[in-house]
């Protein structure tokens, strides 16, 4: 049973926030006052539908690991920007970092902060990375003709008002060479009735999802308890008005790092037509230590819940977003572990295989030891 908080009621398509953990009432002033030291510097947000969904009966529930802060995140580790966003930032909120797709980071606010979140320097007081004026990110896309695809992404696009949503799309869409938006979400998760209860976004979405160019969510559902009925009447919206709806996660340590976790999700996406689409390495971003899992254990985890799924509900890959490209992790002998080029900055590494020596003790591609001999990456650090 989930303990629902008092006097929820989902009324209209705006959640109602909370961004303060003195007013969840199911936990104790020790704990109030443990997490207050959290929140004073990793940014706290939810809203009442998700709280809902938590069982606070149940100290190791995976909604409240994936919302409510853990005071393990003070612990020193990782880097504020892992996967160097930084340096393939072109104007203020857009990336380019591989040749035929745009980043546009559209907004730093989202439904819930997810507490192993790798863009978590765009909350942080002195950073100012979200596209506010599309102006410069227009002009850049239109003048880069060999950009065809853009990921609207931040923060979370679905926070943003439908007004303020069609006026991105549309200019994207005037792009003649744009023939993919993508939007990433987690509102289907964190509170679906942002979609079942605002037929203007469902309207706007049918205008601008054709047969030949299509509108993708890429959803973040990251376990299944997630997949509510309410979650699933949204995706049934979403699919009904012609978008494309796949799902993302990272494997996250107490939340999906089970095998008949990743089963459940990957099954149930699939019955509702929601393709698994990646499963992410944790990115060693600070304050993520008590949710990573190392690399070769993730592998571990991953490929056992593939060898138990249908072919349909096994498409996800593992791979970790890297400053060099998107790297899968492919395989494992006794004593190497062996990763992939599925996309890359350079084209000269395209496809590119590497070997490295197995390290138990490893959350990155940096912690590893070449050994193939070429250290023409490693010299590129």
């Amino acid at each position: 049973m989930t303990s629902a908080v008092p006097n929820f009621r989902p009324l209209d398509s705006k959640p109602r926030f909370v961004t303060r953990i003195e007013d969840i009432p199911q936990l104790s002033d020790e704990e109030k006052a443990a997490l207050q030291k959290v929140t004073d510097r990793f940014i706290f947000r939810a809203n009442e539908y998700y709280l809902s969904l938590i069982d606070w009966n149940d100290p190791e529930d995976p909604i409240r690991r994936l919302i409510i802060p853990n005071p393990e995140e003070l612990e020193p580790w990782g880097s504020i920007d892992p996967s160097y966003e930084e340096g393939y930032t072109v104007a203020r909120g857009l990336e380019h970092k591989y040749d035929s797709v745009a980043v546009v980071l559209a907004t730093s606010c989202c439904g819930g902060y997810c507490r192993f979140c790798f863009r978590k320097r765009i909350y942080m007081k002195g950073h100012r990375e979200t596209a506010r004026d599309m102006t410069e990110t227009l002009r850049y896309i239109q003048t880069h003709r060999e950009i065809s695809e853009v990921l609207l992404t931040g923060g979370d696009p679905l926070v943003l008002s439908t007004p303020e949503l069609d006026a991105i799309i549309r200019a994207i869409r005037e792009v003649p060479h744009i023939r993919i938006v993508r939007i990433g979400s987690k509102m289907p998760a964190f509170y679906p009735y942002r979609i079942s209860r605002d037929p203007e976004l469902l309207e706007m979405f049918r205008k601008y999802s054709s047969r030949e160019r299509k509108l993708y969510i890429m959803a973040h559902f990251n376990h299944p308890r997630e997949l509510t009925p309410q979650a699933l009447e949204a995706i049934g919206l979403l699919q009904r008005a012609g978008v494309q709806v796949v799902n993302q996660t990272p494997l996250i340590r107490g939340i999906n790092d089970r095998p008949e976790v990743l089963v459940e999700l990957f099954q149930r996406l699939s019955a509702a037509g929601v393709p698994p689409y990646y499963v992410f390495q944790c990115r060693p971003t600070v304050g993520n230590k008590p949710y990573a899992v190392p690399v070769e254990e993730g592998y571990g985890i991953f490929e056992t819940a593939k060898s138990l799924c249908s072919g349909l509900a096994k498409r996800a890959r593992f791979v970790m977003s890297h400053r060099w490209g998107k790297i899968e992790v492919v395989g494992l002998t006794d004593v190497e572990v062996i990763f992939k080029f599925h996309r890359a900055h350079e084209k000269k590494n395209c496809s590119r295989i590497m070997t490295f020596r197995r390290n138990s003790r490893a959350y990155w591609l940096d912690d590893y030891e070449e050994l193939t001999g070429d250290h023409s990456l490693w010299n590129s650090l």
